[in-house]
């Protein structure tokens, strides 16, 4: 199917699903708590450490989307050879993904309240060397759980994949921003961790039934 015969309604829930898998998935710890403690150590302002969340998070879609090619053309060439695999692939995908977030976030037990303060000790390594260790921590890590909604739209052209790049960059960068804003704000980093922790239920929720959409609505 060509760019311009995929509906704008069909589009614009794609968009916003990705939009809103990205968003969730940068509430995952390692996606905004090293920033914050990186930035503490540094004595970094605010402006500064989202800048480095900024620079981070679209080094981190960069690499989710040179995978997610990868795995498009691989898709692709596949479904060559069998007629219709494509859809229920990447529908399989996302439901294993989905149950995969789920189970983890069942069987994963609560974090022990108490601990030690933070400190705030000298900084270590030069601003510099931080910086470009926080983008390079993010861009060796694609989002996996990214890259089945990738497949699930090969069929689509360049064009949609290229906006559903957008969407996860935006969906990423402000969920980053978000929560490293609210930690550095003073909000509690244990409550915010145990909203990471429901976060994975309901991403695995969100991407059982996006599967489901998937397989019941080809084009």
């Amino acid at each position: 199917m060509s760019p311009p015969d995929l509906q704008q309604p069909v589009l614009a829930s794609l968009l916003g699903a990705g939009f809103a898998a990205a968003f969730l998935h940068a509430a995952l710890p390692t996606h905004w708590l090293p920033f914050v403690l990186v930035g503490r150590a540094q004595r970094w302002t605010l402006r500064r450490t989202l800048g480095a969340v900024v620079a981070a998070g679209l080094a981190h879609i960069a690499t989710t989307a040179v995978v997610g090619g990868l795995i498009v053309l691989a898709g692709l060439a596949l479904n060559q050879w069998i007629s219709g695999l494509l859809p229920h692939l990447s529908a399989a995908l996302l439901m294993i993904f989905g149950a995969f977030y789920l189970a983890r976030a069942t069987l994963k037990r609560p974090v022990p309240a108490g601990g030690p303060p933070l400190e705030t000790p000298e900084p270590a390594v030069t601003d510099s060397a931080a910086f470009w260790g926080l983008v390079a921590m993010m861009a060796v890590s694609p989002g996996e759980v990214l890259l089945p909604i990738y497949l699930s739209t090969a069929e689509e052209g360049l064009v949609v994949l290229g906006l559903l790049t957008l969407a996860f960059a935006a969906g990423t960068v402000a969920g980053m921003t978000v929560l490293t804003t609210l930690a550095r704000a003073g909000a509690s980093i244990l409550r915010l961790e145990r909203w990471a922790r429901y976060e994975g239920m309901v991403l695995g929720v969100a991407l059982i039934g996006l599967g489901l959409l998937v397989m019941t609505h080809q084009h």
